[in-house]
């Protein structure tokens, strides 16, 4: 992980690392044939450590599957420092397989965590925890891709809100990559 200003090493959170635990990170996960540094249920909160205790938390292929995903946000926002950041990797809910995998419980698009922020469309009353969104990254199937959609889909926010409402399920989306930083 790189250095913060070259003083100290960010320390970092992988939630539900599974066997590709993320290099130099504290692994959770609940499947003991993980690499998971700490065991727990992470259904159940709070997770066994301080608050703040880090700069940075990953979720990767993780939040389909918890059972209450604006708790699980509320957590992740108690375990960073002010300013922290989560990185979260989830499928899209256009693509095949978000419906693959049957421990799958959500099946979220591009503006699923909302809620959390300035832009909240109604449903700030949700958390009183708040996330600034930094990027979102949608990748679409490759022929999309090779037409040049997923460029449009990524660099105009209007464009991100067309293809949302009206052509996702022909052009579909195949993962999304956030990037937030926790707020107060």
């Amino acid at each position: 992980m790189p250095a913060d200003r070259g003083e100290r090493t960010l320390k970092t959170l992988d939630v539900g690392c599974g066997v590709n635990k993320y290099p130099g990170a504290v692994g959770i996960d609940r499947n003991p044939a993980s690499r998971a540094d700490v065991l727990c249920d992470l259904d159940r909160f709070p997770y066994p450590f301080a608050d703040g205790a880090f700069d940075c938390i990953r979720a990767v292929h993780v939040i389909e599957h918890v059972s209450d995903v604006i708790r699980t946000l509320e957590e992740f926002h108690r375990l960073l420092r002010p300013g922290g950041r989560i990185h979260l990797v989830t499928p899209h809910y256009t693509d095949f397989s978000s419906f693959c995998d049957p421990t799958h419980r959500w099946h979220l698009n591009s503006f699923s965590f909302r809620c959390f922020g300035q832009d909240h469309g109604g449903f700030g009353y949700y958390s009183r925890r708040r996330l600034r969104e930094i990027s979102v990254r949608v990748r679409l199937l490759a022929f999309w891709r090779l037409l040049g959609l997923e460029f449009l889909v990524n660099r105009l926010p209007r464009f991100r809100r067309f293809w949302e409402h009206y052509l996702c399920f022909v052009v579909r989306g195949k993962v999304m990559e956030f990037e937030f930083e926790t707020l107060e």
